[in-house]
């Protein structure tokens, strides 16, 4: 009888073969030599992806924060122009109406150019579009209803210059249109456009975790080889390991160091620039609602009472009830320069000295007097709501131009915070790689 032979169960085998195969990776690494070769191996393979991740980390941040300033801030600039010229135009047109037939020249040329500068902000901000639906939208609506608005204001001037009552029907359906249609499509450009820059400033803003906290591994990896090292070889330094941990110490602190000075710069840009121009231009945009109210109420002849009313309401939110409140003073409170604080003030100044002449102008109005009420309004005397009006919008204008100058200037600085840095990132990298392969490389040389 033929014996059958059974061959031992494999799982017999296995561990004798993986107990030999661990005792003989084992004993490779207690070889000093192969030992050094990997922890070679190791540091210079961490010190390439400490200079890759450093290098794409600083890249993208260059990027957002070229962003802040030639696409989100540029586009922000054309949303608050925007929004400022199309309440200036309503404004002025709605002025110009009181003066009866050819309005003054300095009123036309104001309106046009208001209508000129909204339809090049709108040009602006329709080149920039991101594919959000809402602000495509809203760019729809303004270059849909731009020229119908400008073409019924047209109609009132036409009827205005015959001297028939109809132009001020085409002037309020007008007024409607914009304060219906395209002021909310404009604020809603406005909040979006701001949005983004605000993406893209705490972006640029971020603190680079990845790379440093590599770059501390690959330190502590180089502190550990020498102290191994010194323990083999009783030899206190080695050059090259010394200047591979310096290399990654400076790249480490540099980039460190670097994330919190331009985040405070973009910080700056916020505080001392976007965010108080953004106050600002919400004071004016009131500011020219309130004028536009005011004029409205007198074109209506007696029939204005809503137009006032929401005079009333838009002073209140430009100074507050008791004239010491509102937009300007919040403005002014918030101000992180002494210049801006006094433009605040001295614009809230002189909205509470508009409202004190424009109830003087509703006492003639009301009392019968339309021609001296209307005279109050747009008269060349320095006690007429014009003038008054003209000496606030130019203070604040002036107080926007120059917080928009700073916010330029905290931008521009953050972004010379990174020049350069991407490829001295890289060359500290390089540095480290070399200096632990010339160390490491000179003690595996002893042993041969």
């Amino acid at each position: 009888m033929t014996a059958t032979l059974v061959p031992p169960p494999v799982t017999a085998v296995r561990p004798a073969r993986l107990a030999g195969l661990r005792g003989r990776i084992v004993g490779g690494l207690r070889d000093t030599p192969r030992r050094l070769a990997a922890v070679l191996a190791g540091l210079v393979a961490l010190g390439f992806v400490v200079g890759v991740v450093g290098f794409t980390g600083v890249r993208q941040r260059a990027d957002l924060i070229d962003g802040v300033t030639s696409r989100s801030g540029a586009l922000v600039v054309a949303a608050q122009d925007l929004y400022r010229a199309l309440s200036d135009a309503d404004a002025t047109a709605a002025s110009a109406f009181l003066s009866g037939g050819v309005e003054p020249a300095a009123q036309r040329d104001r309106y046009q150019n208001g209508v000129a500068e909204a339809a090049a902000a709108l040009a602006v901000i329709a080149a920039g579009r991101s594919g959000d639906g809402a602000r495509d939208d809203a760019v729809g609506v303004i270059a849909a209803e731009l020229p119908v608005y400008t073409g019924l204001i047209e109609t009132a001037r036409a009827y205005n210059r015959q001297g028939l009552p109809v132009g001020a029907a085409y002037l309020r359906e007008a007024s409607g249109l914009m304060r219906q249609r395209m002021l909310p499509a404009a604020q809603q450009l406005y909040r979006s456009v701001t949005a983004e820059l605000d993406r893209a400033r705490g972006g640029g803003a971020g603190f680079p975790w990845i790379a440093v906290l590599l770059g501390l591994v690959a330190i502590a990896g180089l502190v550990r080889t020498q102290m191994w090292l010194t323990r083999r070889t009783n030899r206190l330094f080695n050059i090259g390991l010394v200047g591979a941990t310096a290399a990654a110490v400076v790249l480490v602190g540099w980039l460190g160091v670097s994330a919190v000075v331009i985040g405070a710069r973009l910080d700056a840009s916020d505080r001392d620039g976007s965010a108080q121009v953004d106050r600002l231009v919400q004071a004016r945009v009131t500011a020219l609602q309130a004028r536009a109210d005011e004029s409205l109420t007198l074109v209506a002849r007696g029939g204005g009472g809503d137009f006032d009313k929401d005079h009333t309401a838009v002073m209140r939110r430009l100074i507050g009830p008791d004239g010491h409140g509102g937009l300007l003073r919040d403005a002014a409170e918030r101000a992180g320069d002494e210049p801006t604080r006094a433009a605040a003030d001295s614009a809230a100044g002189r909205a509470r000295d508009w409202l004190a002449a424009h109830q003087k102008l509703r006492q003639l109005d009301d009392g019968g007097q339309y021609t001296e009420a209307v005279t109050a309004a747009v008269g060349s005397d320095p006690g007429a709501t014009t003038s008054i009006f003209n000496e606030l919008d130019g203070t604040l204008a002036g107080a926007i131009t120059r917080n928009s100058d700073r916010f330029e200037a905290d931008a521009r600085s953050a972004r010379r915070g990174l020049s350069g840095m991407d490829f001295g990132v890289v060359g500290l990298a390089g540095l480290m790689v070399i200096g632990a392969a010339a160390g490491i490389q000179r003690r595996i040389a002893e042993y041969r």
